[in-house]
């Protein structure tokens, strides 16, 4: 089978509410849906919902059972600490706990502990990119649970924020007086200008290194919340790092492409694009890539982009990755904890 080519699944299995991680705040939970006639280990997949930290679950998300037939992979919907129970990094905590359960529950769930992906849009964007960009260490400062393999091998984000100080300073220059109530405020405790070493902390483009594994990339140009030059200052970060990246830029379209419709209320709703991805299906767009077809154009090339090219990213860097892997391969781990 082509690593490129859409695997044979008929029937998914959803197991739901899993307690992975308990907290002061209360159980976290996570739902999985799996191939249910698979006779081998599956690689699995995280999906970090957005909502701006302060908001959503994990019932916030595009139709999972559908990709699990597209990729082959079980995706796992988790929750995290919202920022009203709880400040960064406490959100990031989370994400890595949910790595270490579903690898630690690998045999029961019939996973591949070796292909373990990370998939977020918006705040869960954000959460994804961390957690592939600090997947390498084995113990955050603060970190409660630290038993166990936090990486991830293969991390596609969304339209998520990645320098929190640039982007409200941007926004603030644009409408002065909003910073302190701006999400990042709420995720860090006060604005990225009061909490810099908070801030630097929480943004993904100060963890960039050679060891993060293989991105996939994807922002619409016509973003009023989130503006795509944070999506590419990413790219170009992970390119220069020797990193495996891809870059979409979704032609006019606006936050929250991946998002189910029917879930925003009035006063977002002009902004976000909830719902138009699974609606119009694959979009015009300009892509980038550090390797590959593609490369040798810095600006770009016309491509479009879908569910489906998720779909294909997930069967490229875990599917076909493990299945030509039959024996997992230890990889030198850090311990440190410092940002870069």
């Amino acid at each position: 089978m082509s690593h490129d080519s859409p695997p044979s699944v008929e029937a998914v299995r959803s197991d739901t509410g899993l307690v992975f991680a308990r907290r002061d705040t209360g159980d976290l939970l996570l739902d999985l849906h799996r191939p249910s006639s698979d006779d081998r280990p599956v690689p699995v997949v995280l999906w970090l919902h957005g909502g701006g930290w302060f908001t959503g679950d994990r019932t916030l998300a595009p139709d999972l059972p559908r990709r699990v037939r597209a990729t082959g992979c079980a995706i796992a919907s988790i929750e995290y600490r919202l920022s009203g129970q709880a400040l960064f990094p406490a959100q990031l905590h989370d994400v890595r706990a949910a790595v270490r359960f579903l690898r630690t529950r690998a045999e029961e769930y019939g996973l591949d502990p070796r292909a373990v992906g990370a998939w977020g849009a918006s705040a869960g964007g954000h959460l994804a990119a961390l957690a592939g960009l600090t997947g390498h260490l084995n113990a955050l400062p603060g970190e409660e649970d630290t038993e166990g393999d936090p990486s991830v091998q293969a991390v596609a984000e969304s339209y998520g924020p990645v320098d929190l100080a640039a982007l409200v300073a941007e926004a603030e220059s644009a409408s002065p007086g909003g910073g302190g109530a701006s999400p990042e405020a709420r995720l860090l405790g006060g604005p990225p200008s009061q909490r810099p070493e908070a801030a630097r902390y929480a943004s993904p483009l100060n963890w960039v290194s050679g060891a993060a594994p293989a991105f996939q990339i994807s922002h619409g140009t016509g973003d009023l919340l989130v503006p795509h030059r944070q999506s590419e200052l990413l790219h170009e970060a992970l390119a220069a790092a020797g990193v495996s990246s891809e870059l979409y830029l979704v032609e006019g379209y606006g936050h929250g492409f991946l998002n189910p419709a029917g879930r925003l209320d009035v006063r977002t709703a002009q902004m976000m694009d909830d719902g138009r991805l699974e609606a119009e299906g694959p979009a015009p767009a300009v892509r980038r890539a550090s390797s590959g077809p593609g490369a040798g154009a810095p600006a770009g090339e016309p491509a479009t982009f879908g569910f489906e090219d998720v779909d294909a990213f997930f069967r490229r860097h875990l599917t076909a990755r493990a299945a030509a892997r039959p024996v997992a391969t230890p990889r030198p781990r850090s311990t440190s904890g410092e940002t870069r």
